[in-house]
């Protein structure tokens, strides 16, 4: 396993490419209504990245990948695969999730939205995944043991009767899109990785309402989960600084609390 710690050249680059990305999340969520269509939302944001950012996707043509976001509503757990014939309906929950290029540094966020009114059930699960991400960024210093930010994960969502969806899991990320470390989101005693200053890495927590059991569609992209619950995800990239963590990813009016 190699794990790549980054210099100072390279948190800088991060930190800007951070920036932005958070900046497309908050750019699309006045547009988050009823009526709008999945696939509308991702030409928004294909517009914002390319012609006023001036950087480009890191989804569109990953592994065959054909959209410049992915967003997952309700029961999709992730990388849903934006549709004009999806429309949004008041009561929805839907996660979009940003990933961008600049300089050759990469960028990933994402976050829930909800459409109008949703369910007391639909807002719970989005707060205690939001929760659940915020803790255990907030335990991020050096030498703490990285499963012991899935372990934070695991406990807050099964306090609340929901369960910790196994399958995929935050990763390192700099140059590379995904690299090492990989960070799952509950316990796991075989992980003797510590984490040291100059790592970076994101946390993205997925949560169901029912049980963490998912399945793919045929499309080879869009995960649902298998029982239909809904199912709610977070994510924000993180550096591992000398006394504790910054997340590059934070956006406008945004504090872990």
């Amino acid at each position: 396993m190699v794990i790549i710690i980054k210099n100072k050249f390279d948190i800088e680059k991060m930190r800007i490419v951070g920036k932005i990305t958070a900046k497309v999340l908050n750019m699309i969520q006045k547009y988050i209504t009823p009526g709008i269509s999945t696939g509308e939302l991702d030409d928004i944001c294909k517009d914002y990245i390319y012609n006023k950012k001036k950087v480009i996707s890191a989804c569109l043509g990953y592994q065959g990948y054909p959209k410049y976001t992915c967003i997952s509503r309700n029961n999709v757990v992730c990388h849903g695969i934006p549709s004009y014939k999806e429309k949004l309906k008041n009561g929805d929950i839907l996660n979009i999730d940003i990933s961008i290029i600049k300089d050759g540094y990469f960028g990933d966020s994402s976050k829930m939205f909800i459409v109008g009114q949703c369910s007391n059930l639909a807002k719970k699960l989005c707060y205690i995944t939001q929760k659940s991400l915020y803790e255990a960024i907030k335990i991020v210093k050096p030498n703490l043991p990285l499963r012991n930010i899935g372990k934070k994960i695991q406990k807050i969502a099964e306090k609340n009767n929901f369960s910790v969806v196994r399958e995929y899991c935050g990763h390192g990320i700099g140059k590379n899109f995904h690299e090492e470390p990989y960070v799952l989101h509950y316990d796991d005693h075989r992980n003797k990785i510590l984490l040291k200053e100059g790592m970076i890495f994101t946390i993205e927590p997925m949560i169901n309402s029912g049980k963490r059991y998912i399945y793919c569609e045929k499309d080879k992209w869009t995960v649902k989960t298998k029982d239909n619950s809904l199912s709610a995800q977070y994510e924000h990239t993180i550096l591992v600084t000398q006394t504790g963590y910054e997340v590059l990813t934070l956006r406008k009016n945004e504090k872990i609390i």
